[in-house]
């Protein structure tokens, strides 16, 4: 199952170029593994904390989330 982009994500991605190009140049899969990441948070305060730590590592390169146990929509 491959994830939808939701607009805070979209938002914050094309509000940062670096994280943006390593968006563009991954997977589809590897979008849907940082999607479900982003969104797997219980609490709003969560997710924008999410969003802000993958922001910082895709801009770093990192191309999927780490020490994450994976997408369990798989």
């Amino acid at each position: 199952m491959l994830h939808t982009l939701p607009a805070d994500f979209r938002k914050a991605l094309h509000a940062a170029p670096a994280a943006k190009a390593t968006w563009d140049d991954i997977t589809p899969l590897a979008r849907s593994e940082w999607i479900c990441w982003v969104t797997s948070g219980k609490k709003a305060e969560t997710r924008g904390i999410r969003i802000k730590k993958g922001l910082s590592k895709l801009k770093g390169g990192m191309r999927r989330p780490c020490c994450w146990a994976g997408c369990p929509h798989r």
